[in-house]
């Protein structure tokens, strides 16, 4: 395992200032670097970050980025392509997705691009992501049967409320159960 970079070391609120340079269009990578120093020196701190590790740092987060931006866009996409769809189609689209996930690691160890020590950790980290996979489902099909429950709740509540109004305006008892089984049918 490689060590942490000497920007990785830095308080949190002294790397947010960091991120907040590097996001700026109007701050050059060397300003940023000399800002930072400057930070630092103003905080008593002795260390000081080199403007080739911020230059690393700017391109490890902007890689971080685009990968998290497409990674977003596959799931915009393929959100958009289920909509709606119950929770089983969403179920199978990731179970396929750590399907690929292990065929490619399979390729990857054949390749020798995986070694046999490195294995174990990516095993563990896949077996991690299955299991966080089957908590997530679970939590979607929970928070499915939630939102059923409470759109019952709010007609019964409804049905009760034209019940009432109804009753009042003189309608019928018949009507009035007829209108209350419609309301609650209602999807």
């Amino acid at each position: 395992m490689s060590r942490p970079s000497t920007i990785d070391l830095l308080p949190t609120e002294v790397r947010d200032s960091l991120h907040a340079w590097l996001r700026d269009p109007a701050i050059t990578q060397i300003k940023a670097a000399d800002r930072l120093n400057a930070l630092l020196a103003e905080l008593g701190a002795e260390q000081q970050v080199s403007r080739q590790a911020v230059n690393r740092y700017d391109l490890k987060m902007r890689k971080v980025g685009e990968r998290l931006r497409q990674s977003r866009q596959v799931a915009n996409a393929w959100i958009g392509k289920l909509g709606a769809a119950p929770q089983g189609q969403l179920g199978h689209l990731i179970n396929e997705t750590l399907r690929t996930l292990a065929f490619e690691l399979t390729m990857k160890l054949a390749d020798g691009e995986v070694t046999d020590e490195s294995m174990p950790v990516i095993i563990d980290q896949l077996k991690h992501l299955s299991l966080s996979v089957v908590r997530l489902e679970r939590a979607a099909s929970e928070n499915v049967k939630r939102d059923e429950d409470i759109r019952k709740q709010e007609r019964a509540k409804a049905a009760e409320a034209m019940a009432s109004t109804a009753q009042q305006s003189g309608v019928s008892p018949e009507t009035i159960e007829r209108i209350r089984r419609d309301v609650l049918r209602m999807e």
